[in-house]
């Protein structure tokens, strides 16, 4: 959905319906608010955990970031009720800045991130990783240096969605070229 429109009902309304997707869902606010802070307690008791997860969260708007607030402050005792986790690119980071958006600042305090970093020169362990995964030897598929070479003052973008995405560019051309295994002339064409 679009992370502009997301309304604390709607997120209210899917962990209700996670936890207990046949519980009829109730008319006010305040009802759907106790009936999922109930549903959280009883699953935290009996065991289970629950995190809340938004992607592409740098179109969240900041009163909608100031509302998650609320969401992590569900307790039990000591226990929190609900983690949460925020998945964006770099403008979320900017989006947590206290000092850009001082007013979420209740908020953004309470947040800890983790920046994913480019892979650089981890490059062939992360292709060789992937490959691994489905049980594939990479050195059987491809006989292309499996490096990245940088250059002094420029952005690396070898981060994994801009590797993996390039790599099925190669595999694809590769297949529809018969080039196996594949080479470095494959991978410069794409």
């Amino acid at each position: 959905p679009d992370k502009e429109r997301l309304t604390v009902t709607s997120i209210i309304e899917a962990i209700i319906d996670e936890i207990n997707p046949k519980l009829p869902g109730k008319r006010s606010i305040e009802a759907k608010s106790r009936q999922m802070e109930k549903l959280l307690r009883d699953s935290s008791r009996a065991g289970m955990t629950h995190c809340l997860v938004i992607e592409e969260a740098h179109d969240l708007t900041l009163p909608m970031l100031k509302n998650l607030k609320r969401f992590w402050e569900l307790e039990d005792g000591f226990k929190r009720l609900l983690s949460i986790v925020l998945i964006g690119q770099p403008e979320l980071k900017n989006k947590l800045n206290e000092r850009m958006n001082w007013e979420a600042r209740e908020v953004i305090r309470r947040c800890e991130i983790a920046e994913l970093k480019p892979l650089n020169d981890k490059l062939k362990d992360y292709l060789i990783h992937k490959f691994n995964r489905i049980n594939v030897d990479i050195t059987k598929v491809m006989t292309a240096k499996l490096t990245m070479t940088s250059r002094t003052g420029l952005i690396s973008n070898t981060y994994p969605l801009v590797v993996n995405n390039l790599t099925v560019k190669v595999l694809n051309s590769a297949a529809e070229i018969g080039a196996y295994p594949i080479d470095a002339d494959v991978v410069n064409s794409i």
